[in-house]
């Protein structure tokens, strides 16, 4: 008799599951194995109910340049042709500070676009403002969303970048990470491969450092901004810049002073500089000027050209390691305004989600030296194939366990901007490396409000 009874009760708990209609059986693993939270602002029981019946015309803010604009370009040609009513016209608003700029004086003027590029603590900044949109219905939606197994396809460093709370906020556009450039016809003269730890790099930027052909080779190249991507050589030297969850700056330890000491030392003794009034590395590395350079992989085609021109050869390789492998992932993501309309919203997704397909992002890879933002494109057989042809263009993945995104702290680049100011005195020769990392200290507390 009980187990009649349970037998009953069970087959009457099933039927109100069944009557409830909202998921499948198949919907339910589906939402589970993209893991992100149930229902969520703006997301009804029927899901997205807009539909794009009528053309609707949106623009799409970037900062991309020279042959970034015209990948970007190509996709969004291809995109506009493969829709009936959804056009969108790129508008470039120049760099990056500009572009945040803009944004923020547009959402004053209440006159923003419909989708923007932009990095992780602007979109908290716009998150705290209301200016950007849940992603999140549109992501989970049956009908335009993403499948379980698509939404994890996005590599999970971005994919994290991208989510608070477990909402996203943005999807991974152009994504880039450091790598380290080198000269092979120099190295086959030193004999030396390419450094695998610090150690090994200051050994070869020594080594390196020669009078050649009547101007002088100085071993290591490293960009005006290496003082505001400092994080890169904290994090090598085992530390931390600063934490996220409490906005402490910490980079005022033992390790931010080995980090410091190390970079700094190497320049003051003449075996590595920056780019100085040549304004970015590429220049002097591919006139011959400098033997390593550590740069963005985004400057691969930046290198590529001009290298060619002058009969250089060089190569590329992770980056080398202190007591960690530690590599920046930097670059933006693709946000959607809340002051769009709900047309307007849908149209700015659908075009997201063209943009970083498996097939388009590893086009705008192949042809930007940013990084696949899918599994999938960096597994697919054109990828592989381009790599084969280009081995340059796989080194940037090679570090995806090694990879690590700025704090999203609200005003992360004016706080890495007040920092930097402090830590060039030190590479000016201005300050102590003691003095340098209690100065910045306080800058960064001053941003941070501490």
């Amino acid at each position: 008799m009980k187990k009649l009874l349970l037998l009953m009760l069970t087959l009457i708990f099933a039927a109100a599951l069944a009557a409830c209609g909202n998921n499948s059986e198949d919907a339910s693993t589906e939402a589970e194995t993209k893991e992100v939270e149930d229902a969520t602002a703006g997301e009804t029981a029927e899901g997205i109910t807009t539909e794009i019946t009528s053309p609707v015309e949106i623009e799409f803010w970037h900062a991309m340049s020279g042959d970034h604009e015209a990948a970007l370009t190509e996709i969004t040609d291809n995109f506009n042709e493969s829709q009936e009513n959804i056009t969108v016209n790129l508008v470039n608003q120049g760099s990056y500070d500009d572009l945040s700029q803009k944004v923020m004086a547009a959402a004053k003027a209440k006159n923003l676009p419909a989708m923007s590029q932009a990095y992780e603590d602007w979109i908290t900044e716009y998150m705290q403002n209301d200016l950007v949109a849940d992603l999140t219905p549109y992501v989970n939606d049956a009908k335009y969303g993403m499948s379980g197994e698509e939404l994890n396809d996005i590599v999970e460093i971005f994919r994290e970048s991208n989510t608070w709370d477990g909402k996203y906020y943005g999807m991974p556009f152009n994504k880039s990470t450091r790598i380290m450039f080198y000269n092979t016809d120099y190295f086959e003269e030193a004999g030396l491969e390419a450094p695998t730890t610090w150690e090994e790099l200051r050994a070869a930027s020594e080594k390196l450092t020669v009078e050649k052909d009547g101007k002088k080779v100085v071993g290591l190249g490293l960009e005006n901004s290496v003082t505001l991507e400092f994080n890169q050589w904290v994090e090598q030297a085992g530390g931390d810049f600063i934490d996220e969850e409490s906005g402490e700056f910490k980079m005022n330890s033992p390790e931010g002073k080995e980090a410091l000491e190390f970079v700094n030392g190497m320049i003051q003794d003449g075996v590595a500089r920056t780019a100085g009034e040549d304004g970015y590395m590429s220049g002097p590395f591919t006139n011959g000027d400098v033997a390593i350079y550590i740069g963005s992989s985004a400057g691969i085609p930046y290198v590529a050209g001009p290298a060619a021109e002058n009969g250089l050869n060089w190569s590329a390789a992770v980056l080398p390691a202190g007591k960690e492998a530690a590599t920046p992932f930097a670059g933006t993501n693709v946000s959607v305004f809340n002051s769009a309309s709900d047309e307007e919203k849908l149209a700015a997704w659908e075009f997201t989600k063209f943009l970083i397909n498996t097939e388009n992002t590893a086009l705008w890879a192949s042809k930007t030296g940013y990084l696949p933002v899918r599994y999938s494109a960096l597994e697919s057989d054109e990828w592989v194939q381009y790599k084969e042809e280009n081995p340059v263009y796989g080194i940037g993945e090679q570090q995806f366990d090694a990879g690590f995104y700025d704090p999203r702290i609200v005003g992360a680049y004016g706080l890495k901007n007040a920092v930097a100011k402090e830590l060039d005195k030190v590479l000016l020769g201005e300050m102590t490396v003691e003095e340098g990392l209690e100065a910045a200290e306080k800058a960064a507390n001053a941003e941070l409000g501490n």
